[in-house]
């Protein structure tokens, strides 16, 4: 049995607010924590790798995998599935390795609800400001602007979730904010849902006690 049980790391925040970002420099300081490949019905972007970014299915076939429960989560965003299969993650909680998802609050509501929720540690990030999110949006070269508009008009309906989630933290200063990410990250694979060992140690404390009775 590994020292730990793993645990299912989610980020959220609107688009923009630096969560992509954030959960690669997770993985650099931690190699071990592992990145849940989501399975979608969009077609790959230029330089996506099926499997790698992103596991790309039909929507029939999607649709199968969620009726067939093995879907921890999934949701509908821009018209298109997303969703995390459940049998890897399954393992690797097993196995004592963290998970971490890149996820909206669908998502993360949906693995808090689950068998696993137990292992869930969830983290939402606010930006500075609107107008910042923005910038963001327009100086990352990644969408068009009638994308970003809907980007934008989405952002604030995953902001108004922020106290669903365990932590939240205001992205204004990319290097504290991965500071204070790992801190939490640290403390929460301590809490006690996650060492699979204690009731055995306090069991033989018990007994050890008797004994000198």
């Amino acid at each position: 049995m590994p020292d730990r049980r793993g645990l299912l790391i989610i980020l959220s925040s609107p688009s923009g607010a630096g969560k992509s970002t954030l959960a690669r420099r997770l993985r650099a300081w931690d190699p071990s924590i592992r990145f849940s490949v989501s399975a979608t019905t969009r077609a790959p972007r230029p330089g996506e790798q099926d499997g790698k970014d992103y596991v790309f299915i039909s929507e029939s076939a999607f649709k199968a995998q969620v009726a067939a429960g093995e879907m921890l989560e999934h949701a509908h965003v821009f018209g298109h599935f997303y969703g995390s299969p459940r049998a890897p993650v399954q393992t690797a909680i097993n196995e004592g390795c963290d998970i971490l998802f890149d996820i909206d609050w669908q998502g993360a509501q949906q693995i808090r609800n689950s068998a696993l929720g137990l292992h869930t540690l969830s983290i939402f990030l606010l930006p500075p400001s609107i107008a910042e999110l923005r910038h963001r949006l327009e100086t990352r070269g990644q969408d068009d602007a009638a994308t970003i508009a809907r980007r934008m008009q989405k952002s604030w309906d995953e902001i108004s979730h922020w106290d669903g989630y365990d932590f939240v933290l205001i992205n204004d200063d990319l290097d504290a904010t991965e500071e204070r990410l790992r801190t939490i990250v640290t403390a929460t694979r301590l809490r006690r849902s996650q060492q699979p060992d204690l009731i055995g140690h306090v069991r033989a404390l018990q007994v050890e006690f008797e004994d000198q009775a």
